[in-house]
């Protein structure tokens, strides 16, 4: 929503020399809130649900999965951007909704669980 406003203050040249800094100033607070809230959520489920003896193999392909991923997001961002500046945003964050949705939903709570109760209750033993 904040850079709906961005681009309305812009079509009607308000503030101009401001924009830079309002857009520099909202990126560095996306990147501090992913890095605080959805940014580690793979790192930390990686390391509460697998096994010992196949974390190293699971944290391999955590990690290039969420690099391989985030590369796709930065090189279509400029494709998208020119096509559509607002759309690129709605996408973005219809794309994080959905994210969230799926992490409320499907994500399993591992607060005061050992990793054998996590373990059985994943793959349905009791």
């Amino acid at each position: 929503m904040f850079f709906f406003c961005l681009f309305l203050r812009q079509q009607m040249n308000v503030l101009p020399e401001l924009i830079p800094i309002f857009v520099f100033v909202n990126i560095l607070v996306y990147f501090g809130c992913f890095a605080f809230g959805i940014g580690g959520l793979p790192w930390v489920i990686m390391s509460e649900i697998f096994p010992i003896n196949i974390k190293v193999s699971a944290g391999t392909i955590v990690a290039l999965t969420s690099w391989t991923s985030g590369w796709f997001v930065s090189y279509a961002f400029n494709f998208m951007f020119e096509w559509s500046a607002q759309g690129t945003f709605y996408i973005f964050a219809a794309v994080g909704g959905m994210s969230f949705i799926f992490i409320w939903m499907l994500v399993p709570e591992t607060k005061g669980q050992s990793l054998e109760e996590l373990q059985a209750s994943l793959t349905g033993t009791s």
